[in-house]
């Protein structure tokens, strides 16, 4: 009988400021820990020191999704969802890439273990959430947009009335804040209406 294949362990910790507060050995030792209970040894340990969880352009992070979609590793640790993920959608999206190539994910102080069905429910609830939070956004845009429209406000590109009096403003010299408070015109429309047109091209 074969000896089952050793599991390849990455970690990642990441604080986002270097002070003496803000230390990431306090992550690494306790993922270091959760894996010496768990009889893994970790292959690569990775982490990123000052970067926020907002900024995409972590060394660390970029070094974990290479690892992962090369697969050279079969599990991802972190302490806490918020040390990897930079949103709802962000994590969403990147628990869907591990599950595609086989990659296990754990966070050992959020109790997510997506080995397990507990961990498997736990992300499908997130997916709910995230789902739930795009139907708000929805919803808030659409009233904003009923709010502007009942104030008189006019949504969308220019008439070609407009935009001809927008272009005739403009040659007689007026500014476009003069152009915006005489006409009513959004930046935005004043801009799309004086951008030169391309030339319509003929088929012969």
């Amino acid at each position: 009988m074969n000896p089952k294949p050793q599991l390849r362990i990455a970690t990642y910790s990441r604080v986002s400021t270097i002070h003496h507060d803000q230390n990431p050995e306090v992550q690494v030792n306790e993922l270091r820990r959760y894996c010496q209970a768990r009889s893994w040894t970790i292959s690569h340990e990775i982490v990123d020191r000052g970067y926020t969880g907002g900024n995409d352009q972590r060394p660390g992070l970029k070094e974990l999704l290479q690892l992962i979609r090369s697969r050279e590793v079969d599990v991802v640790i972190v302490v806490k969802l918020d040390r990897l993920f930079r949103s709802l959608k962000h994590l969403m999206t990147t628990l869907e890439e591990l599950q595609a190539l086989g990659v296990q994910f754990i966070a050992t102080k959020d109790n997510v273990d997506y080995s397990t069905p507990s961990g498997r429910l736990f992300v499908q609830v997130l997916g709910s959430l995230a789902e739930f939070e795009k139907s708000l956004l929805r919803e808030r845009t659409i009233m904003g947009l009923d709010h502007a429209r009942a104030n008189g406000k006019r949504l969308g590109r220019p008439p070609v009335a407009d935009r001809e009096a927008i272009v005739r403003l403009r040659e007689q010299g007026l500014t476009y804040s003069e152009i915006q408070n005489q006409l009513g015109a959004s930046r935005g429309a004043i801009y799309r209406s004086l951008k030169p047109r391309k030339p319509v091209s003929k088929t012969p």
